[in-house]
């Protein structure tokens, strides 16, 4: 709820590979609800994050889990959904590569 109603961008940016560690684990090891909530709270800290340099790092590293996600037919529809908003919003904010 933070992420959503304040800008928070100097005290991600000095958490910002705990951030990513823990997302990377509820993405992998998690399931359903905490894969969708995993999902939400990376766009947020894209969000927060812009295009600079450190949210370009937090996408490429999180990137392959995100598309691990959203291609398997196991995952529940909730998780395969946030983590496709995920993936898109953060194409368009923080991805160098156009491609």
């Amino acid at each position: 709820l933070a992420l959503s109603s304040k800008t928070l961008s100097e005290f991600l940016l000095e958490r910002r590979l705990t951030l990513t560690d823990s997302l990377e684990k509820c993405l992998k090891k998690g399931k359903g609800e905490e894969q969708a909530l995993a999902g939400t709270v990376l766009t947020l800290l894209c969000l927060q994050m812009g295009s600079g340099l450190e949210g370009e790092e937090v996408f490429r590293s999180l990137k392959p889990l995100l598309v691990s996600v959203l291609t398997d037919s196991v995952a529940s529809p909730g998780a395969r959904q946030s983590c496709a908003t995920a993936l898109g919003m953060c194409c368009y904010i923080a991805a160098a590569d156009l491609e």
